[in-house]
């Protein structure tokens, strides 16, 4: 499903808040006088004095390892064009973002008011000592060529052109897989290229590292093929110029074995793509829009395989699974330069991993259970986590075996196992979570759409495919909303409890509910009388199994949605209370944390289902739970009333369950400090992981943690979550956020997707 993204969207997404995309923060402690002391004046000078004594020292001392510049003057941005360095700071940011999240890789953004290839190249070289690499970015051709010639000789630090070299290592190991499950040789096909620029001509070069011939490449640029006889060829393209009469793009097109398109959009037609040869490969990679679309490829030949630039189709040629690792392994084995060997390297991690088994964290992502090699599965998808070991370990060793390598990896697994912690995992769960619900979208309804935060989510949750919003409140109110604020929900189901058209489902509701509560409070009266208000009636539509979920809460208290929650649908069979929890995204990975919302003071058995109800959530997330009960003392050091029933409470857990990873009574900062725990307490079972669920004693507690990591520990609070309904019910926090309220829609339709089952 391609991304909608409207334009109202993308610019507050850009201005809200600290306007841009990426901060600098400190990585060292700067909260003392003699912090700051050790960090500028007089501190400062001791590291200055060893560099200066050997300038290697600078890899030791500051950050210069781990920093690449993004270079770009603006003259080839995207599918922009020239609009100029100011103009091009947005996707130069966006590039910085893709590294850090991808290979925890520290960028500044540099945009020059630069357009001479001599001026650029000088600049840049003045700025070696400051970056461990540099990758350059939207420069246009021809003077990108010389502008990477130069710089890779002039400077000894990695240097890559993205646009010339991204695209090639993608497509190279896409066109390695094609052609080996088409079954003919690299060496015997033939090539025809749409664009001979930068991208283009850096293509064919790695497919001539990989085996291909030239005499077989039959180029075109937007003035034909290139041969010989014309006169308006620059060096770098004569090389792809062949000796002959020129053909027009359909000749060329005749018994082809493969297609690469980097020119633009529908140049390619049905008829050629049916005059290739048996078994074609198609590469049509112009954006947004490419050369012939996916679905004329396949109708003209349903024997094709085919790539694109597009993540709506299979086979997505992406830069991102490129530039991030291959700058991570040229970094961490302080490579002087990327040359061949280590982007052809690249090239055979991708074709390889793709022939792996895939996680099922990446079908998750992509909505489909049986990705696996062969014609629409020919290249890694950009969410994989193991692409970030697999290439980048590959491009370190590449390095090492060219000689270009100055700190050499001795120990591959550790180097393996930091990788992995690199990638941590603060937003993995959620993403997780968005692609699940996306797999199987559920209908929601809202109790207060009347709101337009809750107006701007459910648009996003149709938009992404998450959900199918149901709308309840005053309709002209919700529509007049809408209209004013460029909302695209008119064909919405909108649903006013009030009006006198639902006066038959209002009677219908209150009679049912009625029949559940007749002898806890309610007569009839007040029972049709209840179904006016919007919660009310929206439990009662999740209830009937006319909706799937219902999220409320975000301008009313807590207790009024659980109310009518407990009362209509009840708990879940097997539950024997209901509890909450909340997910807290933080950059050591997600912690779920219970009870946090509803038991004051549990008893021993009401905390022995609190961790049940919270290890069952947490497995349907595809994670395994491993838990930490906690309190204020470690193991049998107190034995006060509270810290007796947090052990005993583990103690019947473990005979229930054997197989969960539980322990406590511990603190919370026992729990997590591993060599602590080896030292101390090596029966732990939680001396090997990290727990990454926390059962908290009481709500106090519980409560007062969550608030406390959120606004201080800088974690993102998904929930709360309540455990034990029978079907989802969910409270938004009070001020809850766009972005929240699209994260609980998700959670939402995740439980619908698990209890509908």
């Amino acid at each position: 499903m391609a991304q909608l993204i409207r334009k109202e969207d993308a610019l507050e997404y850009h201005s809200k808040g600290r306007p841009g995309k990426i901060e600098v923060i400190p990585t060292k402690e700067t909260k003392t006088q003699r912090d700051l002391a050790l960090a500028y004046s007089p501190g400062v000078a001791e590291p200055c004095l060893e560099i200066h004594a050997n300038v290697e020292n600078v890899y030791k001392y500051t950050a210069k390892g781990n920093l690449v510049a993004v270079i770009s003057n603006g003259t080839a941005v995207l599918g922009l064009g020239n609009i100029g360095p100011e103009a091009a700071k947005p996707v130069m940011e966006g590039k910085g973002l893709l590294f850090k999240i991808y290979a925890d890789i520290d960028v500044f953004d540099i945009e020059l008011n630069v357009h001479d290839i001599d001026g650029f190249v000088n600049v840049v070289k003045a700025l070696e000592p400051t970056f461990g690499g540099i990758n350059l970015e939207d420069i246009k051709a021809p003077e990108c060529f010389e502008i990477e010639r130069r710089l890779k000789e002039e400077l000894s630090i990695p240097i890559m052109h993205d646009d010339q070299h991204g695209t090639a290592i993608i497509s190279g190991a896409a066109l390695l897989n094609a052609i080996d499950i088409v079954g003919k040789k690299i060496s015997d096909v033939k090539f025809v290229i749409s664009g001979a620029g930068a991208s283009a001509i850096s293509c064919c070069k790695i497919y001539l590292a990989l085996g291909a011939k030239v005499e077989n490449m039959y180029m075109f640029d937007s003035k034909g093929l290139l041969v010989k006889s014309r006169t308006d060829l620059e060096d770098y393209k004569l090389q792809f110029a062949h000796d002959m009469k020129a053909i027009d793009l359909h000749e060329a097109m005749e018994n082809a074995d493969v297609f690469i398109g980097l020119s633009k959009a529908n140049v390619v037609t049905k008829d050629m793509v049916r005059s290739m040869a048996a078994k074609p490969i198609v590469f049509a990679l112009a954006n947004p829009d490419p050369e012939i679309s996916y679905d004329d490829a396949i109708a003209a030949r349903p024997d094709v395989i085919m790539a694109t630039g597009r993540s709506d189709y299979p086979n997505q040629v992406n830069n991102v699974l490129g530039f991030p690792y291959i700058f991570r392994g040229a970094l961490d084995v302080r490579a002087g330069s990327i040359n061949e060997a280590m982007k052809l390297a690249a090239v055979k991690a991708l074709a390889a991993l793709a022939k792996e088994p895939v996680p099922d964290i990446v079908n998750v992502a992509y909505n489909d259970i049986t990705l696996e090699y062969g014609p629409t599965y020919i290249i890694p998808k950009p969410m994989d986590p193991r692409l970030l070991v697999s290439v980048s370990t590959a491009v370190a060793r590449a390095a090492m075996d060219s000689g270009v390598a100055k700190k050499p990896i001795t120990d591959w697994a550790a180097y393996e196992a930091e990788l992995y912690h690199r990638l941590g995992s603060d937003d993995n769960l959620l993403k997780y979570i968005i692609n699940k619900a996306k797999q199987n979208p559920k209908r929601v309804v809202f109790a207060e759409s009347e709101n337009i935060k809750i107006l701007k989510a459910a648009q996003i949750a149709r938009d992404e495919g998450i959900a199918i919003p149901i709308l309840l409140g005053n309709e002209a109110k919700i529509r007049a909303m809408i209209a004013e604020n460029n909302l695209h929900l008119e064909d919405v189901e909108i649903i006013d409890p009030k009006n006198d058209a639902t006066e038959k489902k209002r009677c219908e509701y209150g009679e049912v509910f009625f029949e559940k509560r007749k002898r806890r409070g309610y007569n009839l009266y007040e029972a049709k009388k209840a179904m006016r208000e919007r919660v009310f009636f929206g439990c009662m539509m999740v209830n009937a199994g006319e909706a799937d979920a219902m999220i409320s809460g975000l301008t009313r208290k807590y207790p009024d949605t659980i109310r009518p929650a407990l009362e209509i649908i009840g708990m879940a069979d097997g539950a024997k209370r209901v509890a909450g929890m909340y997910i807290m995204l933080t950059k050591k990975g997600p912690l779920f944390f219970a009870d946090t919302t509803l038991n004051f003071n549990p008893t021993e058995d009401e905390l022995i289902d609190i961790t049940l109800l919270t290890a069952n959530v947490v497995s349907n997330f595809n994670v395994k739970p491993r838990i930490a009960m906690l309190s204020y003392s470690n193991f049998g050091s107190s034995q006060s009333q509270e810290a007796n029933l947090v052990r005993s409470a583990v103690e019947r857990i473990k005979q229930m369950h054997p197989d969960l990873v539980i322990d406590g009574e511990v603190q919370a900062g026992v729990a997590f400090n591993k060599e602590l725990l080896k030292e101390n307490y090596p029966f732990s079972d939680l001396v090997n992981d990290a727990p990454n669920v926390l059962i908290f004693p009481n709500l106090a507690a519980g409560n007062i943690a969550y608030h406390l990591l959120q606004e201080v520990g800088g974690a993102e609070a998904v929930g709360p979550i309540l455990l034990g309904l029978r079907k989802p019910v969910y409270v938004l926090q009070l001020g809850s956020s766009v972005r929240q309220i699209v994260n609980i829609i998700a959670l939402s339709v995740v439980e619908a997707q698990v209890k509908g089952h």
